[in-house]
């Protein structure tokens, strides 16, 4: 039953989720809240570890998450049900567009995806910026209205990235350098 319910469950999710990977991260919010199966800080790490990893993010979520809910078994049938609905749109959708490509609604349709993948992508930042930087719990136990090592190692890593000549190397090391700096910094 829950290989069902991990299948049916991403398969709303790759449904719904226009514009890649980050645009999954709301749905997946939603899922976390409305299962149980993780935690809002769990989301963030999913999404560091997803970010980290090659593959693109939504599917190594979906396994992520398939894998620690049911095991093996459930990161395959998870990540089956993320892309499912995106393969069968897409041999429907190849088949007519060539016929319709040049239609007014067609260009609107795709026109208003556009939108609304950015929206979703800007929720996702929002969100993941919200669990990352601010509302964390301090060694003693208080509540911090920000969380300033994530606070200081996301505008350094902003910085180089802009504004230096270190602007030049691949992302790659800059997400190494800041893995290696959550680490030590224990975040």
């Amino acid at each position: 039953m829950i290989y069902l319910r991990l299948f049916l469950e991403f398969c709303k999710v790759g449904l719904f989720a226009v514009g890649g990977g980050l645009a999954t991260i709301p749905f997946l919010a939603d899922l976390g809240r409305s299962t149980g199966w993780f935690t809002s800080g769990q989301l963030a790490d999913m999404i560091a570890i997803s970010e980290s990893t090659p593959g693109p993010l939504g599917v190594n979520m979906a396994t992520y998450t398939g894998f620690t809910v049911a095991g093996v078994p459930g990161g395959v049938i998870a990540t089956l049900g993320l892309i499912f609905p995106s393969l069968i749109i897409t041999l429907i959708i190849a088949g007519f567009l060539q016929k319709f490509r040049q239609s007014p609604v067609v260009d609107a349709l795709f026109y208003g995806l556009r939108a609304a993948s950015v929206a979703l992508i800007t929720a996702a930042l929002l969100q993941v910026a919200r669990i990352a930087l601010f509302n964390h719990t301090a060694a003693d136990g208080s509540m911090q209205m920000f969380y300033w090592p994530a606070i200081l190692l996301c505008a350094a890593v902003f910085v180089c990235i802009r504004y230096t000549p270190l602007k030049k190397f691949h992302p790659i090391l800059f997400i190494a350098v800041s893995a290696f700096a959550g680490i030590v910094l224990g975040m």
